[in-house]
């Protein structure tokens, strides 16, 4: 089951989800609207190894805003800091950004439990196309756990996501063992 808009409420006065900044104007029906932070990056190689460290470079979006290209990774970040503690967060674009051609992550729109970050996006478009610092993005659904958490992930000692950033976050692949 999904959150409504008075669950939402609720869990955040319980302290079971944050969100900072919260702002009421973003908050739907059953999610939470979530937006642009003011950092961007790409990764230096264009061609990426799954087994190595992939170096990115940060840039911070203009003023008068920044044009993304087809072909290329943009790695964003939401301005929202999260924290989930009872709920199973989901990510996901908002039909506007859609519409755009933008989309804003290729397979990472589910949290974990105890996923306490911003959210790192992976942003790519059908056409050229310019964005903002503080644009809505995305959308937080929050979806009902059945049964007891064994570990909660801010937890976990092998958790690749769990330094506080306000900046995109490279793929650790790298640090898996295969």
């Amino acid at each position: 089951m999904i959150l409504s808009d008075k669950r939402i409420l609720e869990e955040i006065e319980k302290g079971t989800i944050i969100i900072e900044p919260f702002k009421p104007e973003s908050l739907g029906t059953n999610s939470y609207d979530v937006h642009l932070g003011k950092y961007l990056a790409t990764y230096t190689d264009r061609i990426l190894d799954a087994k190595t460290h992939n170096k990115i470079e940060h840039f911070e979006i203009p003023k008068d805003g920044y044009v993304l290209h087809p072909g290329t990774l943009y790695l964003g970040v939401t301005l929202e800091y999260t924290e989930t503690h009872a709920h199973i967060p989901f990510l996901e674009g908002k039909s506007s950004t859609g519409r755009l051609g933008i989309d804003i992550h290729a397979t990472a729109g589910k949290g974990d439990v105890g996923f306490c970050n911003t959210w790192t996006l992976e942003i790519s478009c059908a056409q050229p196309v310019r964005i903002y610092a503080g644009m809505p993005i995305g959308q937080l659904i929050y979806f009902v756990v059945e049964g007891d958490i064994e570990t909660m992930y801010n937890a976990k000692e092998n958790a690749k996501y769990n330094n506080k950033t306000t900046k995109p976050v490279e793929s650790m692949m790298w640090k898996n063992k295969f």
